[in-house]
């Protein structure tokens, strides 16, 4: 269950950050979807969040 709370905070921060985090190329990974629905571009980064989440847990791990 923590996972999942973990994923989707990491999902709202990343959706909140995407207009700076894509100019380090993050969203752009495979498995991070991408689609259009309207006008509106719809982001689903959800290898970055992983790659992402796996390393704030390493950073954590290490202090």
């Amino acid at each position: 269950m923590r996972f999942v709370v973990t994923l989707f905070l990491a999902l709202v921060v990343l959706a909140a950050l995407h207009p700076w985090l894509q100019r380090l190329g993050i969203g752009r990974l495979p498995g991070d979807l991408r689609f259009r629905l309207g006008k509106r571009e719809v982001l689903l980064p959800f290898a970055s969040t992983l790659l992402l989440t796996f390393l704030v847990y390493l950073i954590g791990r290490l202090f």
